[in-house]
């Protein structure tokens, strides 16, 4: 069963993208109980239309598409030489008893055998591949792709998941008469955080439908293909499509934050998250993969809150704060690194002027040479090293949403004396509790509220450090058991 095993057969992923051409951001995909379609005014208005008429036209230009026995030889058309495959004996045929439970879990209307409309499905949009599948299905959920999945594993059935058809290699049409999964009824769009430029869809989306929302937004998709007008955005993950910004945005490897895949056997892997640090094994999302203004120049975004510094000062040698007459709760670091220094310099004043007249940034120093830059960074990178002067640290090493990055310095503030500070550009949370000496009843207001709490808001327990002996059993609180079981097989 070649393409059980794809993002295709998944429902939601989660990605990231800029806010306009000449600003990164980063957007996700997540679930709600009541997800939104995407608003007709948004839609592409002739993509569904245009796409039918073209497919008729392929089918007239070809001719009828024989579909022989299923359990014979067929001979199946690649470029212009023609390949034999033997058709897998193990695999069943299908029969009236499985579309009778297809029916029961999609209805009538998720069930097609009408011959037009599935041979439209069994041919790829250039002509170039055929296949002879008698059916096709149309979920609108996960649970209605993990039952499909699950039913066929265990009647041995062969899928063959579909987006939007419009692949060059004939991954998306069946070979012999593999039941057609069509995602092409999950094309919701689930939510928008327009802080954190984190879109949350279905996989059937059309890439042009996600542009316009975005753009309408004021961000724009990392992904641009000349299909768009087809192509589904769960196709062009599970194919790594590289497109028309990819030298500025990158592949899709590095702008999906998470997916939930329905695996081959109907398992639902979760791992849906809008996270981009997490440290805490496998990344196994990349399995089903084949800044404002500054952002074409920003390079480091750091934050530390008052305590941070007034520590520096005390512990550390040689070093100046630049704001004395400054003791404000946050202060944060921004380094940028261009092409051409007066035009960066110009670029960062006007960004910070423009924040101190929104109210945003109530002080600011720009280093003028890279004594002053040492400086800054000096009393950043020396956090570490003052807060082991006090005498026992305890270091945790989170990726938290960025919206709520300090909400849990101020809950352990209440127990016991903590520091927070960290790379606010990812959403890695640094988060040092101090004490005299390392002490059981120390510990025991840390743990394992640090975790539990981290857990609730789809965090990450190790952003960067990894687990090590102290966090090695402590992965439960980032991962499914799901995911820890496939990390182990892995």
């Amino acid at each position: 069963m070649p393409y059980q095993f794809r993002i295709a057969a998944a429902r939601r992923c989660v990605l990231t993208t800029p806010l306009n051409s000449q600003r990164g951001r980063n957007y996700a995909t997540r679930s709600s109980s009541s997800p939104a379609s995407l608003p007709a005014s948004r839609r592409s208005p002739q993509v569904e239309t245009m796409s039918r008429r073209a497919a008729e036209r392929l089918l007239r230009r070809l001719g009828p598409l024989a579909v022989e026995p299923p359990a014979r030889v067929q001979k199946r058309t690649f470029s212009t030489t023609a390949t034999h495959i033997q058709r897998n004996p193990a695999y069943s045929v299908l029969n009236s008893d499985d579309v009778s439970y297809f029916k029961s879990i999609l209805g009538d209307s998720g069930v097609v055998q009408d011959e037009d409309r599935v041979a439209v499905a069994n041919v790829d949009w250039m002509g170039k591949y055929r296949g002879a599948s008698q059916l096709l299905l149309l979920p609108k959920s996960t649970t209605e792709v993990s039952k499909i999945l699950s039913y066929c594993n265990s009647r041995r059935l062969a899928v063959v998941p579909q987006g939007g058809n419009t692949g060059l290699v004939g991954g998306s049409v069946p070979v012999y008469d593999e039941v057609i999964v069509s995602l092409v009824g999950m094309d919701k769009i689930i939510s928008f955080d327009n802080v954190n430029g984190i879109l949350t869809c279905e996989a059937g989306c059309v890439l042009e439908n996600l542009s316009t929302f975005v753009e309408n937004e004021g961000f724009i998709m990392p992904l641009d293909l000349g299909a768009k007008g087809s192509c589904h955005i769960g196709g062009n993950i599970s194919t790594n499509a590289g497109g028309l910004r990819f030298i500025r945005y990158g592949s899709l490897h590095g702008n999906v934050l998470g997916l939930e895949v329905v695996l081959a056997n109907g398992t639902v892997l979760d791992m849906l998250s809008t996270l981009r640090k997490d440290n805490t094994g496998y990344d196994l999302k990349h399995l089903f993969i084949a800044r404002r203004n500054l952002g074409e120049i920003l390079s480091a975004f750091e934050f530390m809150d008052h305590h941070c510094i007034d520590l520096a000062m005390k512990h550390l040698e040689g070093v100046q704060n630049p704001l004395p007459a400054s003791p404000y709760k946050f202060y944060v670091l921004i380094e940028t690194t261009g092409s051409d220094e007066s035009y960066d310099k110009a670029k960062l004043e006007a960004f910070l002027l423009r924040s101190m007249e929104d109210g945003l940034v109530a002080d600011g120093v720009i280093a003028q040479d890279i004594s002053q830059a040492s400086n800054f960074w000096r009393i950043r990178e020396g956090i570490s090293e003052a807060s082991v002067k006090v005498g026992a640290v305890y270091k945790y090493d989170l990726s938290i949403p960025v919206e709520k990055l300090y909400d849990i310095v101020e809950e352990m503030r209440i127990r016991v004396e903590v520091l927070g500070y960290g790379h606010l550009g990812d959403g890695n949370l640094h988060l040092n509790i101090l004490s005299s000496k390392y002490d059981e009843s120390v510990l025991a207001q840390i743990e394992p509220f640090v975790y539990e709490w981290t857990s609730a808001q789809r965090g990450s327990i190790s952003a960067e450090h990894g687990l090590g002996l102290m966090k090695a059993e402590k992965i439960h609180y980032s991962k499914s058991p799901e995911a820890v079981s496939l990390s182990m097989v892995s």
